[in-house]
């Protein structure tokens, strides 16, 4: 059925659901949505498609991904990569990451997109934290709901920060423009990259909640490779209390709240914050629509 730009950019960001769309969602086969690519130095690598839109239309694959960082992908990673044919790695790393991890290994003729987003300091902190290998110094810096209120400084900037709202909307742009399945990441693909998943998948329709459920997924991909660094920093003798990082590395509504309450403040709701905040046009909200749903 034909839709106006106009009543697509409302219906992506829930403003016109269908009133036969619980009906449509009920009578179609719903396989489990989330796919992920399974790479040897990865962990948190999947395709954003799947998912329900509020008028029962469903999410294409192949179109958009999200990652942790690809710094240690091995050779078969690669492969597994380009079988991808991505068009685009968009990177969000800021310039400390990237120091200390290392740049994307890609497959041939994949240039990363370098458009980092603000992460307040985190980064930092932490490394701040873990290098002084002083108890009382790691408990100061983290303990006591201290790392909590990092995480929701961070979520906030999201939003607040103009740097990083004109780099999540470029990197929808080039999305809604169909120039080619699109990959973006951070260090964890959890928060910057959880977010813009999040926003991404409101954009074209996907109800909030289930929204959410795919930025909490990251709790459930990570979780191996978290505790193992928390177990090697304690037998390293380098944290005494790693659990101290717990906070950090995990995704928790509380996280998310804290930039859609910022997206509140300053915008009203996410079609003001789609438009007025990070750039993006009518045009430009039909073309996600039409490039990540039938």
């Amino acid at each position: 059925m034909a839709i106006t730009a106009m009543a697509a950019a409302a219906l992506t960001v829930g403003l016109l659901p269908s009133a036969t769309s619980a009906s449509a969602a009920a009578h179609r086969p719903y396989a489990p949505p989330i796919h992920q690519i399974a790479l040897q130095g990865a962990v948190n690598v999947r395709d954003v498609g799947g998912y329900r839109t509020y008028d029962g239309e469903q999410v294409r694959y192949g179109v958009a991904y999200r990652a942790d960082a690809l710094n240690k992908a091995t050779d078969t990673d690669v492969t597994t990569l380009a079988r991808l044919g991505l068009r685009e790695v968009v990177d969000f790393r800021v310039p400390l990451e990237l120091q200390y991890d290392g740049p994307d290994r890609l497959p041939a003729g994949v240039a990363p997109t370098s458009r980092p987003v603000t992460d307040s300091g985190l980064y930092a902190a932490m490394l701040s934290a873990i290098g002084s290998k002083d108890p009382a110094v790691q408990d100061a810096m983290l303990g006591h709901g201290k790392a909590e209120a990092l995480m929701r400084t961070e979520y906030q900037a999201f939003v607040s920060d103009p740097a990083a709202r004109t780099r999540f909307g470029a990197t929808l742009k080039d999305l809604a423009s169909g120039r080619g399945p699109v990959l973006f990441h951070c260090t964890s693909g959890k928060d910057r990259t959880g977010w813009e998943s999040y926003v991404l998948l409101r954009a074209v329709g996907v109800p909030a909640a289930t929204a959410e459920q795919d930025y909490l997924a990251s709790n459930g991909f990570r979780a191996a490779a978290d505790a193992a660094l928390r177990a090697g920093l304690k037998q390293s003798g380098v944290m005494q209390n790693p659990d101290l990082l717990i906070p950090l590395q995990e995704v928790r509504s509380d996280y998310l709240n804290a930039a859609l309450s910022q997206l509140g403040t300053q915008y009203g709701d996410l079609y003001g914050y789609l438009t007025r905040g990070l750039g993006l046009s009518v045009r430009d909200l039909a073309g996600l629509r039409s490039r990540l749903v039938p």
